[in-house]
């Protein structure tokens, strides 16, 4: 064979190559287990399945396009974060912000008011009656909160915010008080716990705020009969203003406020700052007030609405169902229980964005079980079309005690008494979803819920996929995805993380 033809025969053999997709061979993986993190390895597609087949992509077609990754900044964070020396604060927030760090997060979620770690209640105004916000300011989150979104904003120029008060000033609410139910946290008058559900001799469930188990399997499992929220025009205009006044003293602080929801959990009737809404109620405040408002003096701003933390489906379709609110909101904020409704709501509600407002946040023991269960969420919730997910705390010292009374998980355990900290396993659960899941990429797979002990959701970037898998069993699963007209076998080792990425 004479040099032109075997340059010609060489040049037919690539181009057969690159038809097939032989070149796109190329695979990374990325492991975690609980003994060892972030293990890199090479492995390669295959011309046949060795496993049952949970997902299958051409490549051709559209999925949800992702959009940002978060978490949230609390009083409690501050306190965990400043435990630590200048060099690890450092490690920290590049490992968490910084485009070439662990997680690449963007965006970050405050409260207006506090929120549950909090270290405790305040508001940014409690001058009863000041309708004109004269006393309205952020000073304590100056000192508290925006020191530590500014340490973020260090590895993340161009961080954005979210924002979303958990109760409003206790002179706006029915009982002059922050939270919803009395407890021996609180001072709230046990005599007011009646006012949720306007019914002799009920009280609330004891159990209905357990953060882990069974409720019955709705949550919650009865309905506030009356908004906690005075229902007077000159207070839901105020606290229309009260948001826009925040946004503006936050964007002198060189942190702009991108997005606000009206309300944290408006189901969950808690002994910590908290606001019971009816959906009468949370319409009106919405269409009427907050929607014209903020179209009035930050037209850059979006109004999503939520948090919506109930599976009481028949409820939010009660809300979104509402066309003048669905042409004034962007997207729906979901949490915990919301996630069980997740594919009927998307296919409801097709011209709305659905976000992930705050992960599930555990019970304290920061333990491999509960990385698992966040893999889990990642796994559940982007592959129900979810494109933008928040962290709940990113950083909290030994068990994450409330100043309410429990304990909650953080992506960083900060050890009180040596004052260093440790990567939890639900840092790696988001490391391997968000190190390589940037803007733009595409979730064109998803495994189901059927494989819950073994999810795998698959996404598309520029002319890589990446696919994400789980196993939280005692052996080696085997599945298969297929890219093409090739194979990605999947032997994923016994309670592990693993990422591919396909070149």
């Amino acid at each position: 064979m004479d040099t032109l033809c075997k340059k010609n025969y060489f040049l037919v053999f690539c181009l057969s190559l690159l038809a097939t997709g032989i070149s796109a061979q190329k695979v990374t993986q990325y492991t975690t287990t609980d003994k060892a993190s972030w293990i890199q390895s090479k492995t390669s597609l295959s011309n046949k399945a060795e496993g049952k087949i949970v997902a299958t992509v051409d490549g051709s077609g559209q999925g949800t396009v992702f959009r940002a990754w978060g978490t949230t900044f609390n009083e409690l964070d501050w306190d965990a974060f400043n435990l630590l020396s200048r060099n690890e604060q450092d490690e920290v927030m590049h490992s968490i912000f910084a485009p070439d760090g662990d997680l690449r997060f963007t965006h970050g979620r405050v409260s207006m008011n506090a929120n549950d770690y909090a270290r405790s209640w305040y508001s940014c105004d409690d001058v009863v009656g000041d309708l004109g916000l004269r006393y309205f300011n952020i000073e304590r989150d100056k000192r508290n909160i925006i020191p530590l979104a500014r340490a973020a904003q260090k590895y993340c120029p161009k961080l954005q915010l979210f924002m979303s008060p958990w109760s409003p000033p206790a002179w706006m609410k029915i009982n002059q008080d922050y939270p919803v139910s009395p407890n021996k946290y609180n001072t709230m008058d046990e005599r007011q716990g009646y006012l949720l559900y306007m019914e002799p001799d009920t009280e609330i469930d004891p159990d209905e705020m357990k953060l882990l188990g069974d409720r019955g399997g709705v949550f919650p499992r009865r309905l506030a009969l009356q908004d906690f929220f005075i229902q007077d025009s000159r207070y839901l205009q105020c606290y229309a203003d009260m948001f826009c006044r925040f946004i503006d003293l936050y964007a002198e602080q060189g942190l702009p406020i991108t997005k606000v929801m009206y309300q944290n959990e408006a189901y969950s009737y808690t002994p910590y700052p908290g606001c019971a809404w009816t959906a009468e109620g949370t319409l009106k405040f919405n269409n009427d007030y907050l929607a014209p408002t903020l179209r009035k003096k930050h037209p850059e701003v979006e109004l999503w609405i939520g948090t919506f933390n109930t599976n009481r489906l028949d409820y939010v379709e009660k809300i979104l169902d509402d066309k003048t609110l669905q042409s004034n909101v962007r997207g729906i904020g979901t949490q915990w229980e919301c996630r069980e409704n997740l594919p009927q709501m998307r296919q409801r509600y097709p011209n709305l964005r659905f976000m992930v407002s705050e992960s599930e946040c555990g019970n304290g023991s920061m333990d491999w079980a509960a990385g698992e269960h966040t893999f889990f969420l990642l796994a559940d919730n982007l592959g129900n079309g979810c494109d933008e997910y928040y962290n709940w705390n990113f950083i909290l010292v030994d068990n994450g005690m409330s100043s309410w009374g429990w304990t909650q998980n953080a992506l960083l355990q900060v050890d009180s008494k040596t004052r260093h900290f440790r990567y939890t396993p639900e840092y790696y659960a988001y490391k391997h979803f968000s190190h390589f899941i940037a803007p733009g990429a595409e979730m064109i797979g998803y495994a189901g819920r059927d494989y819950s002990q073994t999810p795998v959701v698959v996404y598309r970037q520029d002319r890589r996929f990446i696919v994400i898998a789980g196993n939280f069993t005692d052996s080696e699963t085997r599945l298969s995805v297929k890219i093409k007209n090739k194979f990605l076998n999947i032997a994923a080792q016994p309670h592990s993380f693993n990422t591919y990425v396909v070149q």
